[in-house]
């Protein structure tokens, strides 16, 4: 786990409580504004250029697009925000060795656009609900999220065991959002987007982080494969997939992926174990109690 800037842990204590209470918060003033209007300017043919999608979940009048991180290199600093990743690690530390990269995904919803169907992003994995946090979603909003443009939807308390309630609580409310906050929500926080009854498109990216022993939305390694994810920094290649999840999960000819990444890359390698600290003690005392290189030796 990286180290948290100085002055930053009271924060990320703080943030992190509330959204585990409620299954959802919004952090105020988190991000620039010229930041995210450059992001939203960098994406600005993309948004054009795709195709609305297909199919009554995503929403025909709305479109959808990932790679962020190869599209500008501006949406590096959402998903490196310090304060945001800080807070994604103590949600979902105690569940795994390493968080990773989910998506990355922009998206724009157009007037006329439906509301979503209620949903909880957790269950594209059908684990166990109500015991593990698999998921943390962050919304970066680039125009305004009102009411009126389909803001999008969350049911406060309906995350953790409440997800095993087969009706969803009361209260269910759109988070209008300014483009220098941020919404953050768990995967077992029900939430959809809203419809989107004006004349203007609402237009934002989502940013999230599962669990690093799961396979994520989207395909980190299609989306950022060597010749791209050696131009990111070390952190950010391992948080899109370039580390090994102990005990060896996500290796590559039994080494950690990132030696993917340099420039010179043998033919052959040797495996090597990644094991949890709890696993290598039990290691070293199988391995102490056996006579097996004295037994080789003398045959």
């Amino acid at each position: 786990m990286s180290e948290l800037q100085p002055g930053l842990a009271p924060q990320v204590e703080c943030w992190t409580k509330l959204v585990l209470e409620q299954g959802w918060c919004v952090i105020p003033n988190v991000a620039s504004p010229q930041l995210i209007d450059a992001l939203d300017t960098d994406l600005a043919d993309d948004f054009h250029d795709t195709p609305f999608c297909k199919g009554g979940f995503y929403g025909a009048r709305t479109k959808r697009f990932g790679r962020l991180l190869a599209r500008s290199p501006l949406a590096r600093k959402l998903v490196q925000h310090p304060l945001i990743l800080g807070i994604s690690r103590r949600v979902l530390d105690p569940w795994c060795d390493t968080i990773q990269l989910n998506l990355t995904q922009a998206l724009a919803l157009h007037p006329g656009a439906p509301p979503q169907l209620p949903h909880r992003d957790q269950d594209m994995w059908r684990g166990a609900s109500g015991e593990t946090e698999y998921l943390l979603n962050v919304m970066w909003p680039f125009t305004r999220y009102t009411r009126e443009n389909g803001a999008t939807v969350v049911w406060p308390n309906s995350h953790g065991r409440r997800a095993l309630d087969p009706e969803p609580p009361s209260g269910a409310f759109p988070v209008e959002l300014e483009p220098s906050s941020a919404l953050l929500f768990l995967g077992s926080t029900l939430h959809g987007a809203g419809g989107n009854a004006s004349s203007e498109v609402r237009r934002g990216a989502i940013v999230s982080y599962c669990l690093g022993w799961l396979k994520p939305y989207e395909n980190q390694w299609l989306a950022y494969p060597p010749e791209i994810a050696r131009g990111f920094s070390p952190e950010l290649a391992a948080l899109v997939g370039y580390q090994q999840h102990r005990p060896n999960l996500g290796n590559y000819e039994g080494q950690c992926p990132s030696v993917l990444l340099q420039r010179h890359i043998p033919e052959r390698f040797a495996a090597i174990d990644a094991l949890r600290p709890d696993q290598e003690a039990l290691l070293a005392q199988f391995v102490d109690e056996q006579d097996w290189p004295a037994q080789t030796a003398a045959a």
